[in-house]
């Protein structure tokens, strides 16, 4: 029974870390019509906070391992909800800069714990399934959280959507408090020791993949309103329903993503990401057949979080046989190069629309994709494991 309440714990912790990530996309407009700023310099809150999440995460993750790991993830909980807090609460596009920097100091950290301690806890026939749960609460994070922030920004204002994750927040600090194993071995190790898994060409190969699959997503999804409403043609009633069914494929991603990672895991993404690439180059094209180019979201919202569970799996894998001293690093890569990927996407779709109609953003991708293409059918020659 507890290991169940743990499990529902975990999904809630992504959840919240996702309604505090991806919501100031939805929220974006709104923030630009209060600043009177135009969105492109408004999609470096986007860059900035994946920058940032994916610097510190290997700090204090590694730093961590000197202390209790149940400990510390109070302690980067309390430091969430004050910068959580500082965004609700900023007047200026300053404050609300530097109170994203805040928050995503500690995000990446507190899910390498979760993730950490989920693999722990669950039993061994059961960790893929976990694992693609708790990546799956970020999705959830996009079927309820983002169209319901979208909806009390649009409706009050975007400081309030950010106020409900503080009250999100408080709620998943007392339960953790309850729930949070106190038992998880730890090795304690020097930074130096930690970093010795990027030696692994496997590891390189690997975070290599997920910064090409993120920077193809956020090609297009740091401009996901606009596209859906100025370049499909859909009115703002159609946009929280529309943002509501890309949450869901997310779901289907993830869980679709742990029924790979126990059947063959990395070995098995190759052909996802070919036809990945291939809708990417039909993407702008398409645009003006609009539920036609709401079909290729769905399939590109599937295909985008279903890696997840896979390489975390793969990451454990090779940790634990072979660097045991590196175990919370590993737990924390997959979050960490995801953010260097959203910051590079973001930063190049803040670009592009600057030099060519947002339309085009799926060519860009396309590049992305054609790299994390080629990375895992690389990736799957060195890496022995997983195959069925």
């Amino acid at each position: 029974m507890k290991y169940r309440l743990q499990a529902i714990l975990f999904v809630f912790v992504a959840f919240m870390l996702g309604c505090n990530e991806y919501m100031i996309v939805g929220v974006l407009p709104d923030i630009a019509k209060e600043y009177h700023e135009s969105l492109g310099p408004l999609g470096l809150l986007v860059t900035v906070f994946a920058l940032v999440y994916a610097i510190f995460t290997p700090i204090i993750t590694s730093m961590a391992s000197r202390w209790k790991r149940h400990h510390v993830l109070l302690v980067m909980m309390v430091v969430f909800f004050i910068g959580n807090t500082w965004t609700a609460l900023a007047t200026n596009y300053t404050s609300l800069l530097l109170s994203r920097v805040l928050t995503a100091t500690v995000a990446g950290a507190i899910i390498s714990m979760v993730l950490v301690m989920a693999s722990f806890v669950a039993p061994h026939d059961k960790r893929a399934s976990l694992v693609s749960w708790v990546f799956a609460g970020f999705s959830i994070a996009s079927v309820i959280g983002i169209p319901i922030g979208t909806v009390i920004s649009t409706t009050f204002s975007w400081h309030d959507s950010f106020w409900m994750i503080s009250v999100i927040t408080v709620v998943v600090f007392a339960s953790l408090i309850w729930l949070v194993p106190r038992d998880t071995p730890q090795f304690k190790s020097t930074l130096n020791k930690q970093f010795v898994l990027f030696k692994d060409s496997r590891i390189l190969l690997g975070v290599s993949f997920i910064v090409a699959i993120c920077a193809a997503d956020y090609t297009v999804y740091t401009y996901i309103r606009p596209l859906i409403t100025n370049e499909m043609g859909f009115d703002n009633t159609w946009l929280n329903w529309l943002l509501f069914g890309m949450g869901i494929f997310f779901i289907f991603g993830n869980k679709f993503g742990g029924y790979l990672a126990d059947n063959g895991g990395v070995h098995r993404l190759g052909i996802i990401y070919i036809i990945m690439t291939a809708l990417f180059i039909v993407f702008g094209p398409i645009l003006s057949f609009k539920w036609a180019a709401i079909l290729v979201v769905a399939i590109l919202c599937i295909a985008f979080s279903c890696y997840g569970a896979s390489t975390q799996l793969m990451f454990l894998d090779i940790a634990e046989k072979e660097y045991p001293q590196s175990l919370d690093l590993a737990s924390s890569l997959n979050s960490i190069f995801a953010n260097i990927g959203i910051s590079l996407g973001s930063f190049t779709a803040s670009q592009a629309v600057t030099l060519t109609p947002m339309r085009n953003l799926g060519y860009v991708g396309a590049v992305y994709g054609a790299l994390a293409t080629i990375l895992i059918l690389v990736l799957s020659r060195r890496y022995t494991g997983m195959r069925r």
